[in-house]
This record gives C-alpha cells, sequence and structure tokens, in this order.
C-alpha cells in the first residue's frame, strides 16, 4: 500500500460516499430521455445531491475549513486555514446525455506564508470505473496504488491531445478555431472527452499526450493541474506562465510536448 496523508483519505471517502447515488442516477437519465420535461433538471438534482454528500464528509472532518463548490459557491472558514474546493460532477452534459465520462473533482487549496494560496492535495474520481487519481505536492501522483508518469513521447506528431470545445455562452469558438487550426495538422488525434478534470489526470496518467482549454473554474483544474505537475508533466497558461488559475487557460503536457504544443497555441491568440 502507498502511504498518503490523512486529507487524501478523507477525500477519497468523501467521493466514493457520493459516488453510488451518482452511479444510480446516471442509470436512471436514460429513462428519463424521453420525458416531456427531460433529464435536465433531474442531473442538476443529482449534482447538488453530491455536493451535499462530499461537503458532509468532508466537513466532518475539517468542520473549520472554508470551501469553494461549483453549486453551492464559497462558504467561509477559518482564514487560517485551508480550504476544500469541489466539482462534485465535472461532465455534467456528458451525464445528462447517458455518456459514461464524468467525475468527481476534490482539491485542498494553501494559503502560502508570503501570499497567494497553492494546490497541496488532489483527487479526480471516476465513479463508473472506480479509479481514483490522487497527488500531493512533492509526493507524487498515483492512481489507486500505482505511480503515474505523464507520456514520454517527444514528437507531436505520435501524440493525442485532448481539449474542451467552446459551446453555448461559454468560450471564444473563433479563437479556438485559431488554435485547432494551428494545432491539428501537427498531431496524431485531438480528441473532446467533456471532463477537463478527467483530462487532466489522463494526461497525468499518459492516456493522452497533452492538454488545452480556456474558461475553466478552478473547480475544474485545481485537483488535475497539481496531478499533471507531480506526474513530471508541466501546465500554464497559454502565455507560458503560471497564472492559469487566474485566467482559466490550460495547456498541460510532458516538457518536450509542453514547449511545442504552447508555441503553436501562442501563436494562434497572439
Amino acid at each position: 500500500m502507498v502511504s498518503h496523508s490523512g486529507l487524501i483519505t478523507v477525500m477519497t471517502r468523501a467521493a466514493r460516499k457520493a459516488a453510488p447515488r451518482l452511479r444510480r442516477d446516471f442509470g436512471e437519465v436514460e429513462q428519463l430521455q424521453v420525458s416531456r420535461k427531460g433529464p435536465g433538471d433531474f442531473v442538476s438534482m443529482a449534482d447538488k445531491r453530491a455536493e451535499q454528500t462530499i461537503v458532509e464528509e468532508l466537513r466532518t472532518a475539517r468542520p473549520d475549513w472554508g470551501m469553494l463548490l461549483e453549486e453551492g459557491g464559497e462558504i467561509e472558514g477559518n482564514p487560517d486555514k485551508p480550504r476544500w474546493v469541489v466539482d462534485p460532477l465535472d461532465g455534467t452534459t456528458n451525464f445528462l446525455h447517458g455518456i459514461p465520462h464524468f467525475s468527481i473533482s476534490i482539491a485542498v487549496e494553501e494559503r502560502k506564508p508570503g501570499g497567494g494560496s497553492e494546490i497541496t492535495q488532489g483527487l479526480v474520481y471516476q465513479p463508473l470505473t472506480d479509479e481514483g487519481f490522487w497527488a500531493e505536492k512533492g509526493r507524487g501522483a498515483w492512481l489507486q496504488d500505482a505511480r503515474l508518469r505523464v507520456s514520454a513521447r517527444r514528437d507531436l506528431a505520435d501524440c493525442v491531445i485532448g481539449t474542451g470545445i467552446p459551446f453555448i455562452g461559454r468560450g471564444s469558438p473563433e479563437q479556438w478555431a485559431k488554435i485547432y487550426a494551428n494545432v491539428a495538422p501537427q498531431v496524431a488525434g485531438i480528441r473532446r472527452f467533456g471532463s477537463a478534470a478527467l483530462d487532466l489526470a489522463w494526461v497525468a496518467a499518459g492516456r493522452m499526450d497533452g492538454f488545452w482549454e480556456d474558461d475553466l473554474d478552478l473547480w475544474d483544474t485545481a485537483a488535475g493541474t497539481l496531478l499533471v505537475r507531480e506526474a513530471g508533466g508541466y501546465v500554464t497558461d497559454y502565455r507560458g506562465s503560471d497564472q492559469m488559475f487566474k485566467r482559466g487557460e490550460y495547456v498541460a503536457a510532458n516538457g518536450d510536448i509542453h514547449s511545442r504544443l504552447h508555441k503553436l497555441i501562442a501563436g494562434a491568440v497572439r
């Protein structure tokens, strides 16, 4: 068994407690596709119920910590303590359509002594496959008890790159199209799976060689970014700096591929 801090145990327990209900709700979605009301309201409730379960578990373990929640917004805690960053259902549109690709993302954000903050623990959990991708700052990234490493590929032509395509009300289709036009001819394939948290976890696991997306929120990416970095990869914003959480822009890959992917993206957004 790999030893990890009690926080990873707490996060895993919270995710696993929310998972059975999410799995049941996911099974119900197919039946709701034909109803007049449609599954949208039902999925929104599934999202909220999962968040409530996770919040209760995390609160029990660390009652004085604050929280940043996708559904519930910000909950103030002791300002001297870390806070939880939670997305109870990343991949809601997939869930809504009965596509079996979504995740729970939980991270710990700690304040740094000199100002600012950093993500120190992260978990991305896939309820349908029971895969728990977790990382702790300085202690590596793991899938259950197996150590994760980013892909070792060095040639863009051999790489599969993940992305998120802008949709109604989110992102810039024009900018995305420019980036796509730069990247697509250089790579083996581009994939759009619909859960940024899992995309980043898959980069950490070497299943994809890189990833880019913008207009993402902290709860989508906090755990996944730590996973990639602890698996030996790089994550920056589109300008190549460490402002991805602030700007909501993410380029993730191993060192060689990140350098090339970043140049293609930067050339499209100048």
